[in-house]
């Protein structure tokens, strides 16, 4: 019996690129095993080491999730759609009172016409608009149209959490961010975009990383939090704060092409938690960074996010509690997945065991080096290796990136042999010679050499902050990405 498996993008490139993959199966463990039997590279991704599948990679058939069923023996039927889904990030009494000692001026009047001329907003709603508090974290590729459609709305109180500095990487996709701001902390610049979209918004800038020791602190005065974060660690922590304060988290995420977005509130309906029980090991899943992004696609996602907090403070519509929207942007194609509490979760269950916000960083796993450690033997700088270029000394170069960023600049005489593609061709290069190994910082080359140290190679080295460091220290003329 044949059925339909949908491939999600971050791993397509396990899967021979394919989006979709027909398989057999009478149950979605056959029909699971099928795809990783055709697709080894994906049985690591789906399947811990016990064989058991990963807690951060949820399965549908059609849009219900097999959890609520019968899990992994849930019976399929012919053309059954499986759907992989891992983890890539109304209105109260409080609202009701403000909004009632609040009152528009000539100038917002107009400013907001066409809002007050909608049975669904008018005059009520605008005010609740007015007296609503928003506190947004991140001020980056989400945050951008989420900021300046609210702004624009007419959210009375804007909170922006953010502490990093305008990059020209940012501006292929964070439109609240110029080129001239480029250098500036991100939040200096958006609220100075906000007051240019409308000075009658408070925006209130806290320019520091979001932490389980300040989380509770920030969140207390905001009706609603939305996440624009980019990281597991700060997932977690939005989602467990929301939880324990009992607040509303309208959440989006982006790779590549594709986007989610809901909205998790405990009250009503499941939270992150429910959703992804644990986050991915570290590097398994890629950053916007390493994989991309493309540019347009937060600005749909992000406007979502928006739309979803003003159906919140209006109290109107159908909002996304309990509703998991998946986009694809190839396909132009919006999807819906039912999205339930689960009785177990650790923090809104029915015995949750969380009651207070705990170090997410090591509960992702996350360390704080920005680099790969291998060892000070097994490690080159930049201006090393290009001393023994220009001796002419022998050795191999290899580049562990994807073929995308080699074409955007390459060390001379490197060759290119993606990190996804060593375990399987690593009997192209001998252990009796010298092989220094590099990618755009140092992470994924370590992990390279990490992985051939444990495989008998003890004349390997890591380039010590990839192609970065390179143009830093050796080529200013390389392009930096």
């Amino acid at each position: 019996m044949s059925v339909s498996i949908l491939i999600p993008t971050a791993l397509r490139s396990y899967a021979g690129g394919s989006d979709s993959v027909s398989v057999d199966g009478n149950t979605v463990s056959e029909a699971l095993g099928a795809l990783v039997e055709q697709y080894p590279d994906l049985k690591k991704h789906l399947y811990n080491d016990e064989g058991q599948l990963r807690h951060f990679v949820n399965i549908y058939v059609n849009d219900e999730d097999i959890r609520y069923q019968e899990k992994e023996v849930t019976p399929l039927k012919p053309g059954d759609v499986l759907s992989i889904v891992p983890s890539i990030a109304g209105g109260s009494t409080t609202l009701e009172e403000a909004a009632e000692a609040t009152e528009l001026d000539r100038d917002e009047v107009l400013r907001y016409s066409r809002h007050l001329i909608m049975p669904e907003v008018a005059m009520e709603g605008q005010k609740k608009l007015k007296a609503a508090k928003v506190l947004c974290i991140g001020a980056g590729g989400l945050g951008s149209p989420l900021v300046m459609y609210l702004a624009a709305a007419g959210v009375g109180r804007l909170g922006l959490v953010d502490f990093d500095i305008v990059d020209f990487t940012n501006l292929q996709r964070q439109i609240i961010h110029s080129t001239a701001n480029v250098g500036r902390p991100k939040l200096q610049s958006a609220k100075e975009r906000v007051a240019e979209i409308n000075p009658y918004v408070q925006v209130d800038t806290y320019e520091t990383a979001l932490t389980s020791e300040n989380a509770m602190e920030l969140f207390a005065p905001y009706d609603i939090v939305v996440d624009g974060t980019d990281n597991f660690p700060t997932r977690y922590l939005v989602n467990d704060a929301c939880v324990l304060m009992g607040k509303p988290n309208v959440y989006g995420s982006i790779f590549r092409f594709e986007g989610q977005a809901t909205v998790f509130h405990a009250k009503e309906g499941p939270c992150y938690r429910c959703l992804y029980p644990e986050p991915p090991p570290p590097g398994l899943v890629p950053s916007c960074a390493e994989g991309g992004v493309l540019g347009v696609l937060p600005g749909v996602i992000g406007v979502i996010q928006a739309i979803e907090t003003v159906k919140l403070i209006l109290g109107k519509g159908d909002s996304l509690v309990g509703r998991l929207m998946l986009f694809d942007a190839l396909k132009m194609k919006f999807r819906e997945l039912k999205l339930r509490k689960n009785p177990e979760c650790p923090i809104c269950g029915d015995n949750r065991t969380i009651h207070e916000l705990i170090d997410y960083e090591e509960f992702c796993g996350v360390t704080h080096q920005p680099e790969v450690s291998v060892g000070a033997d097994f490690e080159i700088t930049p201006v090393e290796l290009k001393e023994k270029i220009d001796r002419g000394d022998e050795f191999v170069l290899v580049d562990v990136r994807e073929p995308e960023e080699y074409a955007i600049c390459y060390i001379p005489d490197s060759r290119l042999i993606p990190l996804r593609t060593v375990p399987e061709r690593l009997h192209e290069l001998s252990s009796a010679d010298e092989i220094i190994v590099h990618c755009r910082s140092g992470v994924r080359s370590g992990q390279a050499v990490e992985f051939m140290k444990q495989a008998g190679y003890r004349k390997v080295k890591n380039l010590v902050g990839g192609i970065l460091r390179w143009s830093d220290d050796v080529d200013p003329t390389m392009p930096k990405y």
